[in-house]
Parts: C-alpha cells; structure tokens; sequence
C-alpha cells in the first residue's frame, strides 16, 4: 500500500491538502490588489528572512564594534536595539531597511502608500517579539504586518 501521497498533504500544510481537494485560494496578494509576480507582488519568505538577516548582522557588527566593548553578550542587547532604530528610522524614511533594500524589497501601506510611522512603530515592536512573525496569513504577512495594515512587495 502505498501511502506517500497522504503523508505528503499532511507534511505539506492544510493549505496543500485543501488545494488538492480543489479549493482555489488564488495567489499571494491577490485579495489586496496585488499583482501575481514581478514589481510590487508579495515578497516570497525567502527574500524576506535574507533581509532580516542582512539587517541583524549588520546591527550585530556595529553594536559589536562601536557599542559593546567586544562584550559579545552586551553587543546582542545592543543589537535589538539598533535594529528597532533601524527598522523604524528607515522604514519610516525611505520605506526598507538596508536589508530590504539590497533583497529587493520594501514595506508599504495594503492601499499601496507610504506607512506612517506610528504604523511601522507599532509594526516594530511586534516583529522584536518575534512571535507575529511567524503566524502568517494566506498572502504569506506575518501577523506584525497584518495588524500594522503593511504589506512587504518587490521593488
């Protein structure tokens, strides 16, 4: 008997097994006006954690270097710190943090304007208690970004 097809539904997600029933969610972004691919579609996960990346080392490196003493434990605190000026100073500002921009990417508004920054405030501080992160909705936004009414598309 041959069961990798109910094994692999069930590793792939309620979503897969719900597709494969014949459900049709549509493509990410596609309830908010979105296009499917190109400029200004929902930025794919992958793009999105290179740029946190990108971001936490590079707050990690300055608050190693010029904050912390090379106190290796102080710098991380230090880090956390830097990355939510970062994140609000340049989100707000220029609408992606370096991160962002170097992945291709930037935060705007579900209406397709700027956020404003009491939003990326709010947006934020969610995302340093890393769990609305990872809950996401069925356009792939994490729970930060829904609450904060933001949505992460290509440049």
């Amino acid at each position: 008997m041959d069961n990798r097809h109910a094994i692999g539904s069930w590793i792939s997600g309620p979503r897969a097994a719900a597709e494969d029933m014949g459900v049709d969610f549509g493509y990410r972004g596609e309830r908010l006006g979105l296009p499917k691919e190109g400029p200004g579609s929902v930025a794919c996960v992958g793009r999105r954690t290179g740029a946190l990346f990108i971001d936490w080392a590079l707050c990690v490196l300055i608050a190693y270097g010029l904050l912390s003493g090379g106190e290796l434990r102080a710098a991380n605190n230090w880090a956390l710190a830097l990355f939510a000026l970062l994140s609000v100073t340049t989100v707000t500002t220029v609408g992606s943090t370096p991160g962002k921009r170097l992945m291709g990417l930037r935060v705007i508004a579900e209406n397709g304007d700027r956020l404003g920054a009491v939003r990326v405030v709010a947006r934020t501080l969610l995302l340093l208690l890393v769990v609305p992160a990872l809950i996401w909705d069925r356009d792939g936004r994490g729970l930060h970004d829904r609450l904060a009414r933001a949505v992460q598309v290509r440049i």
